[in-house]
């Protein structure tokens, strides 16, 4: 790993050239500044990672340059030194966002010790920084059509409130992304968002999941465990599926939301958590309501601001942008170039209806990826029931044409459909139905298409 450009500055030599002993064995890049001014005119052409800034200097001392470096680089470190310390000194740097203090004379274990917990620090935050960037990359909303821009504005409007929402929609159509947004729109934004699949826990373990277990209350149990409510206390839960959860456990839920307390599973003491609930679902609640599988005061605790997720068929406006989106993710991701997509295949795609939405165009984008040759993604990628799925033979009464006519008239229309799809490209087509170019152009001059 290459080691970080350090910046020494101190108006006495023999400091500088006692870092330079320092740190220059150990491989850091090292350059040396007798001035303020001067450090900060090289400060400008090249940023530092890391400063050692003496605090008594002739001209500008130390604590001014120092803000005015972080002014220009606020993500540099600087670690101020000093043969005459004191305590109101090292506050005042360490208000002006100084990283450490050290006394002269230097000591060498002191100081490469201090730069040790620097870079640690500087790796966790780039870590975190990338952690950052790949969660809201993931929670990136994506879409322009009315029936999204519509959900989005109820979140603008909810958001910054307390109040419980409960989200509708299909299986696959972003219902976990308008949670986060909530979240992230909301005051808690900073503390927990926490999510907690209903369908996925079975009912033994649901309790146990939501409220946790003193150590000991069942088999396995070997340790005290919180909970999802009290992991996500000062933020939010998501209960995704809630219309998975069973009577007994939207009994202990609904205790919950109307007095704010609980217990851990085989726990004597009751415990309190601040907690926003979202809750999501693509159960139709009211029918359940009438069938007895969901309770009723449940259900109006929850759905206090509703809000729909719209299936991806009632926006076909943002299916090339959301493949686009996933096409620029995963190839980021996996270090990989970006394919050049054919318009016939956002055709394609903006026709299909997608009956897993959001969720199975990005599983497709991804494996049209892997499987594409060349750079380039074109119709001859796509799965035939892409096609087929909006392909219809045209109606023929009974005894109305000969199998012979009907047989030519739907292999007429399935080639006008492929090439339509393709553009005119008689080459992709073929290969869309299976059979040779050549075999193609005699079979669309006797059916007259050419």
């Amino acid at each position: 790993m290459k080691k970080p450009l350090i910046y020494i500055v101190d108006d006495e030599k023999n400091i500088r050239r006692s870092f330079e002993l320092i740190l220059k064995p150990e491989g850091y890049r090292v350059q040396a500044f007798e001035s303020a001014e001067t450090f900060l005119g090289a400060a400008a052409e090249t940023l530092p990672e890391i400063v050692f800034l003496d605090v008594l200097l002739p001209g500008m001392n130390g604590i001014e340059a120092l803000k005015m470096l972080k002014n220009l680089s606020p993500g540099s470190e600087v670690v101020m030194i000093s043969g005459h310390a004191n305590l109101s000194m090292a506050v005042e740097a360490a208000r002006a966002g100084a990283y450490d203090f050290l006394e002269k004379p230097l000591n060498k274990e002191r100081v490469l010790l201090t730069l040790r917990n620097l870079q640690e620090r500087r790796s966790l935050q780039s870590r975190f920084a990338s952690l950052r960037e790949s969660v809201e990359e993931e929670y990136r909303l994506v879409g322009e059509s009315p029936r999204w821009q519509a959900a989005l504005k109820q979140i603008e409007k909810v958001a910054p409130t307390d109040s419980k929402v409960l989200i509708t929609g299909e299986s696959g159509a972003g219902k976990e992304l308008l949670a986060y947004a909530i979240h992230q729109g909301s005051p808690r934004a900073r503390e927990p968002f926490v999510k907690m699949n209903c369908a996925a826990i079975p009912e033994e373990l649901s309790e146990s999941e939501l409220f946790g277990s003193e150590k000991g209350a069942f088999t396995g149990a070997a340790e005290r465990r919180e909970g999802k409510f009290m992991q996500a206390d000062g933020g939010t839960l998501f209960l995704d599926e809630i219309g998975d959860m069973s009577l007994r456990v939207q009994t202990k839920v609904l205790r919950v939301l109307q007095d704010g307390e609980f217990q851990r599973v085989g726990g004597k003491e009751t415990l309190k958590a601040d907690v926003r609930i979202i809750a999501a679902t693509n159960k139709n609640l009211r029918e359940m309501l009438r069938e007895g599988s969901f309770r009723e005061d449940l259900y109006f605790r929850l759905n206090v601001f509703p809000i729909e997720a719209p299936p991806l068929r009632e926006r076909p406006e943002d299916v090339a942008l959301l493949a686009q989106h996933f096409i620029q993710r995963f190839c980021r991701r996996n270090n990989r170039r970006i394919p050049e997509v054919q318009p016939e295949v956002y055709a394609a795609l903006k026709k299909y209806p997608w009956p897993g939405n959001v969720r199975e165009l990005q599983n497709l984008v991804e494996r049209l990826i892997i499987l594409s040759e060349n750079n380039r993604i074109g119709a001859e990628n796509l799965p035939a029931y892409l096609l087929q799925a909006e392909f219809k033979l045209p109606e023929t009464p009974p005894g109305a044409r000969t199998l012979g006519e009907v047989r030519e008239e739907a292999e007429r229309a399935y080639i006008l459909h492929c090439l339509e799809h393709t553009g005119g490209n008689v080459t992709q087509a073929a290969r869309l139905l299976g059979m040779e170019r050549t075999n193609l152009h005699k079979k669309m001059k006797a059916l007259g298409i050419m």
